[in-house]
């Protein structure tokens, strides 16, 4: 792949960012509403829409949110 040639993004759906991400269906979404401020992170990828009731997410900013949970739990060391 050369430098100019762009890199397909992939769209994950729901229980690909589950097994991702090792978290439950309620909390992806609990992550994404403020109005759950115990489990709100406001670093978590937000969702595209990808018809009338599917949504779907960036591969690789999932796989940058699940870096920055490593990065942030290890230190930045």
């Amino acid at each position: 792949m050369t430098e100019s040639t762009p890199k397909a993004l992939t769209i994950l759906r729901r229980k690909d960012v589950q097994a991702r991400t090792g978290l439950s269906r309620s909390t992806i979404y609990s992550k994404m509403q403020s109005s759950r401020p115990a489990l709100y992170d406001p670093t978590f990828p937000k969702p595209i829409s990808l018809g009338a009731k599917c949504v779907g997410w960036i591969e690789a900013e999932i796989e940058e949110w699940i870096a920055s949970q490593i990065k942030k739990s290890r230190g930045s060391a």
